[in-house]
């Protein structure tokens, strides 16, 4: 696993990496695997002062009961079992299923798909249409309160790099 955290801070600094130029060690490995290797490195493990949000970035949920001592094989777990169901909400979408999973991880389902005032996102509406060049709206996501975070576009290029499947 270390060996996956190298390659993704590799990918970091060279944020224009196509998949033939993707280093073996991670290219190989299943696309679920790369998405929870991806949100594991950029989420990294929260703990009491970051509550309500425990392991690597699991918001607690009401009558939830885990807490910021659970273990790193315990919040792997969890992260699993969350991208799971993201991915079964996505699962219209095919291939980006993956992608749009690992998005809404951190940015919640709500911004993608839209619900009470907020409308569909850009990115979903494309898809919906058929249009699978979405490298610009799935990386319009890097912004928080209006400003656009250096760290976040990193988020983006990296996960786009890793998760989509052309």
């Amino acid at each position: 696993m270390v060996k996956c955290f190298l390659v993704i801070m590799s990918l970091v600094l060279a944020c224009t990496v196509s998949k033939a130029e993707l280093p073996l060690s991670i290219a190989r490995l299943p696309l679920f695997e790369r998405a929870v290797a991806v949100v594991r490195h950029f989420e990294g493990w929260h703990g009491p002062r970051h509550h309500p949000y425990v392991g690597y970035g699991h918001r607690l949920r009401p009558g939830e009961r885990y807490s910021h001592r659970m273990t790193k094989r315990q919040a792997e777990a969890l992260l699993r079992k969350d991208l799971m169901e993201r991915c079964a909400v996505f699962r219209r979408f095919g291939k980006d299923s993956v992608l749009l999973a690992a998005l809404s991880y951190n940015v919640g389902v709500y911004r993608l798909l839209g619900g009470g005032r907020l409308k569909k996102s850009r990115l979903v509406r494309k898809l919906e249409a058929g249009d699978r060049d979405i490298y610009r709206e799935y990386v319009s996501f890097r912004m928080y309160r209006g400003k656009v975070l250096k760290g976040l576009e990193t988020r983006r290029k990296v996960e786009f790099a890793l998760l989509f499947v052309p």
